[in-house]
């Protein structure tokens, strides 16, 4: 077999590979979420309390992202992708373990330092499989992402339904999702650093471009934290429906993300990103008027859907392009996946804000506006040569026919 073959099919089976830890990285978040009343029960915290605790996944997310860079060096992108992969699925396991609002702050922060580093390193390793690929594959790797986080959410409604206790939901959760993340590793490209490459800051301010490009993810994340947190409460409230319906919206605006993300790539491909982004935000932007606009649900719930397919591949698009600016692409993906969980941690509560001093329609007129950015700024994703950012003996061809 020859050596170009070879490689071939060791960057094919990383791709897979990676798609699965994406899509393992996703279960765990959707496990979590659909257990935080039992979660609020168990520690006995207020809504306002509650509220409180859930700003620390990302405050652990944001101090911790930047070190990812650095353990992916000293252990290499493999061993380190184990661990923090491992690190974050048994984690999954402590905030069901808080009896009180301390215990559980320390839970999420903890919980989301360790997703942020595992989202780092996975995200930096599917940029190194797209880079010697030469196409797209890192929509399809967030879509993997958001049909793990569906499969989490079934399953954890199904043991809420059932009146599963959520410890015990959560180990045996995080027992299986640690398995199936740590043997998938197996497949990921062994990334070791160079012997003369210095290893990277622990801590240091991302790079001009990254915070270029995470202007556009702010934008996007944006608009999907406030869709996602307030689509439902904007159907009861703005136009009275029903209960179902609202909760139908939700999950529409869900399924068109994840089926965009993965019918992405092939869009990027034949487009490129910027066109692709351009076109995206104006879908985007057509769906923040129809919200605005709408007197009739279907033509709310229309507009949630567009906007769903107009964000959908914005992000990993900023996570591929990160990763070929500047020659620290880790502190890059570090820095854009900064931006992005800061922008999902302000949204809801700026919304929420925004529509008690005015109105939800003024909210969501803030989202078009937001949205609007996508159009403007998407020249900053236009990628560079990838042949130049693979290693020089990378290049794979195309397996695909």
């Amino acid at each position: 077999m020859s050596d170009v073959v070879y490689e071939q099919r060791e960057v094919k089976r990383s791709r897979y590979a990676v798609a699965a830890v994406f899509a393992v990285h996703g279960a765990v978040t959707g496990s979590f979420a659909t257990r935080v009343p039992w979660i609020q029960d168990h520690a006995g915290v207020s809504a306002g309390q509650l509220g409180i605790a859930l700003a620390f996944p990302a405050l652990g997310a944001s101090v911790a992202m930047p070190l990812a860079g650095s353990v992916s060096h000293r252990f290499g992108a493999r061993n380190a992708l184990r661990g923090l992969i491992a690190l974050w699925t048994l984690s999954l396991v402590l905030p069901s373990l808080a009896p009180n609002l301390l215990t559980l702050c320390l839970a999420l922060f903890t919980y989301g330092a360790t997703a942020g580093m595992a989202d780092v390193a996975m995200n930096a390793l599917g940029v190194e499989v797209e880079n010697r690929l030469g196409r797209s594959i890192m929509s399809g790797l967030h879509g993997m992402w958001s049909a793990g986080a569906l499969v989490g959410s079934a399953a954890g409604t199904l043991a809420a339904h059932l009146g599963s206790d959520a410890r015990l939901h959560h180990v045996l959760a995080a027992a299986v999702l640690t398995v199936v993340g740590v043997l998938s590793c197996q497949w990921v490209l062994d990334l070791q650093p160079a012997e003369d490459e210095d290893p990277p800051p622990r801590f240091a301010l991302p790079p001009r471009s990254a915070l270029l490009i995470g202007a556009i993810g702010f934008c996007a994340v944006f608009a999907e934290g406030a869709s996602l947190d307030w689509s439902a409460v904007y159907l009861r409230e703005q136009l009275q429906t029903s209960a179902g319906l609202a909760a139908a919206c939700t999950t529409g605006f869900t399924l068109t993300m994840a089926i965009a993300r993965i019918a992405g790539d092939r869009i990027v491909d034949r487009f490129g990103a910027v066109r692709t982004v351009r076109a995206s935000g104006v879908l985007a932007v057509l769906g923040g008027l129809l919200i605005v606009v709408a007197e009739q649900p279907a033509v709310a719930m229309a507009g949630f859907a567009l906007m769903g397919l107009g964000i959908a591949v914005v992000v990993p698009l900023c996570f591929a392009a990160a990763g070929r600016s500047g020659s620290n692409p880790s502190l890059a993906i570090a820095g854009v996946a900064t931006i992005t969980y800061t922008s999902g941690l302000i949204a809801p509560s700026a919304i929420g804000m925004l529509a008690q001093a005015t109105s939800l329609m003024v909210s969501f007129a803030l989202v078009t506006l937001l949205s609007c950015g996508l159009v403007a700024f998407a020249p900053v994703l236009r990628p560079g040569d990838r042949a130049k950012t693979s290693r020089p003996d990378s290049a794979v061809p195309d397996p695909r026919p």
